[in-house]
């Protein structure tokens, strides 16, 4: 299972949130790219980049930030964050994303989002699906649409998507553990998804059992920043499970 260190950031400095509530913003560092050397430096290769600015703005607002992550780190980026228009994708891409989250715009422009997944393929695009009781939610959780996280993802996946990263919303930035049996069902219903488990993650311990599940993945957030998980931890675990 990869191990995914989050930055998420807001007026170009390293925040979390709780459940995704801007007003719960707690700054942990002012500069991103000294975060994201420290994961190197511990053996970690891949980055989540979240642009909260551009989730709020609806358009890419912290490109800088990623260019200079993937300038001056070897990390393997997923971004994401406010991309709506080709334009945000090929700023994204020649800023350094290796990958790029699609959230709100796979449920408000599928159309778009489907002919991302032609042009670039499945294993440059990601299916952002963050729930809320097993609900989509988008605009940076913003907004609760209508639609069923597994017939939505299902139905992605009959049309290329093959990453996906579900976020129980209700469990993000709280440390109290993700959601497993979300996970589990997911993994049980959803045939061959390479799902990517994020929101709630607080002790290491956690990690083993999301791997035996079959999660791709999983994103690390707060745990880090507030020193639940260690990344001699991860090292350790990295090092462990690396073949």
């Amino acid at each position: 299972m990869r191990i995914i260190p989050a930055i998420d950031i807001i007026d170009g400095k390293c925040v979390r949130l709780s459940k995704g509530d801007y007003d719960t913003k707690k700054i942990y560092n002012e500069n991103p790219l000294e975060v994201a050397k420290e994961f190197e430096d511990h053996g970690i290769q891949y980055l989540h980049l979240v642009d909260l600015d551009g989730a709020k703005s609806k358009h890419i607002v912290n490109h800088k930030v990623l260019e200079q992550i993937a300038s001056k780190t070897s990390l393997k980026i997923d971004f994401g964050g406010g991309l709506k228009t080709d334009e945000d994708l090929k700023i994204a891409f020649d800023s350094g994303a290796n990958q790029i989250t699609g959230g709100s715009i796979a449920v408000k422009d599928p159309d778009t989002f489907r002919s991302w997944l032609s042009t670039f393929g499945k294993d440059k695009i990601i299916l952002g699906a963050d729930a809320q009781n097993e609900k989509i939610a988008v605009s940076g959780w913003l907004e609760e649409s209508d639609k069923e996280l597994i017939p939505f993802v299902t139905e992605y996946q009959k049309q290329g998507v093959s990453y996906v990263i579900c976020t129980d919303i209700s469990k993000d930035g709280m440390l109290e553990g993700p959601s497993f049996d979300l996970y589990e069902k997911m993994l049980k219903e959803i045939e061959g998804v390479k799902l990517i488990a994020s929101g709630g993650i607080s002790t290491f311990d956690e990690l083993p059992k999301l791997a035996e599940l079959g999660c791709e993945g999983t994103i690390i957030g707060k745990a880090i920043y507030e020193n639940r998980i260690s990344l001699k931890q991860l090292e350790n675990y990295i090092s462990e499970t690396q073949f």
